[in-house]
């Protein structure tokens, strides 16, 4: 049994305060990730702050530059179903969608989305070392099992992989992460929100001790017409991805103006390459520029042993939502072309 101290605030200051005052407390929003964490004794809480009544941080709003600010309390099922994203961000809805369960989605927040932690099967086992839980210990998953563990960006303390769908949406999209902390506001490029693992694993993204996230403004440039989201897993429901990728671009006529290409299942964080990007602007929609952005997406990755058929699996997922942002219709259950 834990103890812990419960309480519940209704303004973003008082819960700033309430959380700098004390490293052992916690924000509390959807829970669907803390009490699992909690459940494992991964987390040790002795105060839940509890900001579910923060009125300014559960609303979708019209951004005066033609963008959307996105409240951090807003449940995920709210996203994805609400007009201005289903109309504009469409690629948003459909990673969204994509995650966990419908009873999760309708639980889980857009702020609590970001900072979820791993799914390592090692990070949950209290039995094993684990550098992302206790730094320093090791990754035994580097010459363990490591199927579902990161080709990219890794580093020899840690090859876990980031498990969000809507995140990786959210890279592709270029949002920003609005925070509020002790030190006042910063508004964080999504790129620079989370963190490759490097030497220290242990920090999942860069909030500050005492910081909330308020909110998350999607700019104009919406990519509403040419845009896919394809999610390659173990099973069709709630399951985390081998390999996702969120695929969008803008269009003159057969040629692309613009790319965003993101992955997940494959890093620490959403990973997504800008030359690569590049590449493909002013080239036509065939398989072999999408094959040519899709090796350099994939440059420098590196299998484990159980994990080496992500890297041909992800071109493969890359070369394919390509193809599915061209015409969104196929990304109907079934359609499209096979892997």
């Amino acid at each position: 049994m834990n103890s812990f101290d419960y309480k519940k605030e209704i303004t973003v200051d008082s819960a700033i305060k309430a959380v700098s005052a004390d490293y052992k407390a916690m924000f509390l929003a959807g829970g669907t990730n803390i009490i699992d964490l909690w459940k494992y004794n991964l987390a040790h809480p002795e105060k839940l702050i509890d900001i579910n009544d923060i009125a300014a941080l559960s609303i979708i709003e019209q951004l005066d530059n033609d963008g959307i600010r996105l409240g951090a309390l807003v449940k995920n099922a709210a996203t994805a179903y609400d007009p201005l994203v289903e109309k504009h961000y469409p690629l948003l809805s459909k990673a969204i969608l994509a995650g966990a369960s419908a009873q999760i989605r309708n639980m889980a927040t857009n702020g609590g989305n970001l900072l979820q932690r791993t799914r390592c099967y090692y990070f949950y086992d209290p039995d094993v070392p684990c550098s992302k839980r206790m730094p320093g210990s090791g990754c035994p998953a580097i010459k363990g099992r490591n199927r579902i563990h990161a080709v990219l960006g890794a580093s020899e303390h840690c090859i876990a992989v980031f498990p969000s769908d809507m995140c990786v949406a959210l890279a592709a999209l270029e949002a920003v992460v609005n925070v509020v902390g002790p030190e006042g506001e910063r508004n964080i490029p999504f790129s620079d929100f989370h963190r490759l693992p490097g030497h220290t694993p242990d920090l999942d993204n860069n909030l500050q001790q005492g910081e909330i996230v308020t909110s998350i403004d999607l700019p104009p440039g919406k990519f509403s017409k040419h845009y896919a989201y394809l999610k390659l897993r173990d099973r069709h429901s709630y399951a985390f991805a081998l390999v996702s990728v969120a695929a969008a671009f803008e269009m003159e006529g057969s040629t692309i103006s613009k790319a965003r290409i993101a992955l997940g299942g494959v890093a620490h964080k959403p990973w997504r390459v800008p030359e690569a990007e590049e590449l493909l602007k002013g080239r036509k929609t065939t398989v072999e520029n999408f094959a040519l952005a899709a090796d350099r997406i994939l440059s420098g990755a590196i299998g484990r042993g159980d994990n080496d058929f992500k890297i041909p699996l992800a071109k493969r997922a890359i070369i394919r939502a390509c193809e599915m942002a061209l015409e969104p219709e196929m990304q109907i259950p079934g359609a499209g072309p096979s892997l």
